[in-house]
């Protein structure tokens, strides 16, 4: 059974565009399954979708001479004096894959739908070759709406956080479903399996597959074990400022080396880091990122992590969906959370009381910020400027 994503209408519209149509984002997240819902959803009658994950698909395109795939293609039955459509997954895996659609997109009559597992790859090498000829959609793990969606529990999507009512009857409906989703997180696969011991074994997998494939075919990472030892340090310190230093030391690796994996694990969608917010930009720059991982139930395999840092990563997840996310931290060590889109902030508290809101008013004056907002795991003592985190959806 197919189960609707919210990005699905965007991909939708897109579709009937000639520009080629980019799906990224972290293995398993549900690319294949979208892509081939819109192969459905087309109105092109010659449909070839080919997984270059087999080692004939690569090689068929990994051709220097591009008309011999054309060739090729007519050979299973393809007419190119009408319009065909290619989809093509996993695009990573085929290192001249740009030039080959770039020429086929401007010879032919023909609309690709592809997926990777790269953001790297897909904003550096397919911009090189196809800019102005593609669009790029980034898929991630389900958020709590989809969540809901895809265990058939009716919702209200969350239009605007600040106008966000009804906290009580809705954190009794779902509180939950909410529980389940910040233990196990929100790929597709893991959501639909019911049981949890099967719910687990699917995140171990997903975290092998991640660094014994992903990591050895879109990088040259070798020594596995190095990269797998950052990714439990990284996990050990969600929501806390990246002192690469340290992580150095306590990796025994050179900081450009650990500054390269960094960056590699977040361009391949497994970590996200946010910049502080500072009415300074120069001051912007040089303070530490802090860093979340795009999965709660995946990074607790990563490492124990506290009830605590698991709910911050899960309402970071959600909040990153509605706009740009950054955190502001004083001298004394004073901190928010979370700002979104610079206007407004939110304090990350599992059982959030109003002595929690003064303080985060006081902090947000500094800002010039006015909006803030409490969000809570809990509900124990509601008080009008609360969230329950399953209310941002």
């Amino acid at each position: 059974m197919f189960y609707t994503r919210k990005i699905l209408s965007g991909l939708v519209e897109h579709l009937f565009q000639k520009q080629v149509t980019v799906l990224t984002g972290m293995r398993r997240t549900g690319k294949t399954t979208l892509t081939k819902e819109l192969m459905g959803l087309s109105n092109i009658s010659q449909q070839y979708f080919f997984d270059l994950e087999r080692i004939d698909n690569r090689k068929l395109f990994s051709q220097e001479n591009y008309e011999d795939i054309i060739l090729a293609l007519k050979q299973q039955g393809a007419n190119f004096s009408e319009k065909v459509l290619i989809a093509l997954d996993e695009i990573q895996l085929v290192p001249n894959i740009p030039s080959t659609i770039k020429y086929l997109y401007d010879h032919y009559d023909i609309k690709f739908i592809c997926t990777g597992s790269s953001s790297y790859y897909i904003k550096n090498k397919f911009q090189e070759s196809l800019a102005g000829r593609k669009k790029v959609f980034e898929i991630h793990p389900l958020d709590f709406g989809e969540f809901l969606t895809f265990n058939e529990i009716p919702y209200l999507p969350t239009q605007n956080i600040f106008d966000i009512k009804d906290n009580i009857s809705e954190y009794e409906r779902l509180k939950g479903y909410y529980e389940i989703f910040l233990e196990f997180g929100g790929f597709p696969e893991v959501v639909l399996t019911q049981k949890a011991s099967e719910k687990r074994d699917l995140l171990k997998d997903i975290l092998e597959s991640y660094i014994n494939i992903d990591i050895i075919q879109l990088s040259d990472i070798r020594k596995t074990s190095e990269i797998e030892n950052l990714i439990s340090l990284l996990a050990a310190r969600i929501g806390t400022k990246l002192d690469i230093s340290k992580i150095s030391s306590a990796c025994q690796l050179s900081r450009p080396t650990v500054e390269n994996y960094i960056y590699f694990l977040e361009s391949t969608y497994l970590i996200n880091t946010i910049p502080v917010y500072s009415l300074n930009p120069d001051r912007e720059i040089v303070k530490a990122r802090k860093i979340y991982f795009s999965d709660s139930g995946l990074v607790a395999f990563c490492s124990p992590l506290s009830s605590g840092s698991k709910f911050e990563n899960t309402i970071y997840n959600q909040l990153k969906h509605f706009g740009s996310v950054s955190y502001y931290q004083m001298k004394n060590g004073n901190e928010i959370d979370f700002i979104l889109d610079k206007k407004y902030s939110f304090e990350v508290k599992e059982t959030g009381n109003g002595a929690d809101f003064n303080k985060l008013l006081r902090l947000s004056s500094n800002l010039n910020i006015k909006d803030g907002k409490i969000i809570s795991r809990y509900i124990t003592n509601p008080f009008p400027e609360m969230i329950w985190g399953g209310m941002i959806r």
